[in-house]
């Protein structure tokens, strides 16, 4: 399964090939092109509460959506905190759209409702995206180190498994565009998290700098969680795009220093 790039009209978002094949949902990764935000938020900026124009960010919701076939009244997303949460998302969820403050914390959403627009947000952090076309059940996650290192992904899965009854191998996996492994520095903090929750798997992972610090890879970790709770290999998909390398197609908090807009990532059933 792999990550492709489409272009509507100049908005350029990225999807999985797997899912499409598989029919029955609408979802995809945004990038920052073809909005109408301008200045430091140029183009498409997603992020509801960055500072920029609500009517542009709006208009750039309306765009995204029409692109990928979306309903935007149908939009749910959630106060993500860098934790582990996941939340099934219920009909009493709806009509959370746009307009209201995130009633929850979670940074990770499942549904089996048709026209629920599970959305989360990111501008280096991991947008994952899940689907059963089996039993019909949807997630979307947001995994930054601490998410990863929390297993978030995991959590996500044996939700889909608990409360809808899905099947593991019946499971896709799309981890989208965010800072790789190349850009992402850090201090001892980071491996330390990984390797106390994965142990040894996690440090093919990592790499020792000669500076004593670390590159971290998040896509390969959380793609080992991924396999780690039942999916099969083949139904994971990794964007080889890293935001912090791609500045004029990506929102990066790294690159801008938190000047910046931010990528959605939406799944819905149809």
């Amino acid at each position: 399964m792999n990550i492709i790039e489409h272009n509507q009209n100049g908005l350029v978002y990225l999807a999985a090939d797997g899912f499409e094949a598989a029919g029955g949902v609408a979802h995809g990764f945004s990038t920052r092109l073809g909005g109408v935000s301008d200045g430091i938020y140029t183009s498409l900026n997603l992020g509801m509460n960055r500072g920029d124009d609500p009517d542009k960010v709006k208009e750039n919701y309306r765009r995204f959506c029409a692109a990928i076939g979306a309903d935007l009244k149908g939009v749910v997303c959630a106060s993500q905190v860098h934790g582990d949460t996941v939340r099934p998302v219920t009909t009493a969820d709806l009509g959370i759209g746009l307009d209201e403050g995130e009633p929850w914390q979670a940074d990770g959403l499942v549904t089996d409702i048709p026209g629920v627009v599970l959305t989360v947000f990111t501008a280096d952090c991991l947008p994952i995206l899940l689907y059963d076309p089996v039993r019909r059940v949807v997630g979307a996650v947001h995994a930054g180190w601490r998410g990863t290192a929390l297993g978030i992904v995991t959590r996500a899965v044996e939700r889909m498994v608990d409360c809808y009854g899905c099947d593991r191998l019946d499971i896709l996996a799309a981890i989208g565009p965010g800072i790789s492994k190349c850009c992402f520095e850090t201090h001892e903090d980071v491996p330390n998290a990984m390797t106390e929750s994965m142990g040894a798997s996690a440090l093919h992972c990592i790499q020792v700098l000669p500076t004593g610090k670390f590159h971290v890879d998040l896509k390969a970790l959380n793609a080992k969680r991924l396999e780690g709770a039942g999916l099969a290999p083949e139904h994971i998909a990794v964007s080889a795009d890293c935001t912090s390398c791609l500045p004029e197609k990506y929102w990066s908090h790294r690159y801008t220093h938190g000047q910046r807009g931010s990528q959605a990532a939406m799944i819905a059933l149809l």
